[in-house]
């Protein structure tokens, strides 16, 4: 689940190897790229962790973090 803090969504997640983690980043990629909403992310072999704020909002959670991070869950469902 993603958690809210310092102005944040946060989520991390774990993936059986390195080549799943690196997937995953590439379907999120894609859709972070067609929001036009970029995250801020992490990977360390099998995990991935991103961040998500609206900058020009003046780095707080709006909307367009909370829908983007909709969209990444239904890459897992």
């Amino acid at each position: 689940m993603w958690k809210e803090a310092d102005n944040k969504l946060y989520r991390r997640f774990t993936f059986n190897d390195f080549s799943e983690a690196f997937g995953f980043m590439s379907r999120v990629a894609l859709l972070a790229e067609a929001a036009g909403h970029h995250p801020t992310w992490t990977n360390t072999y099998n995990r991935v962790e991103i961040w998500l704020t609206t900058h020009d909002a003046g780095n707080t959670v709006t909307d367009r973090d909370r829908k983007l991070a909709q969209a990444i869950d239904r890459l897992l469902a």
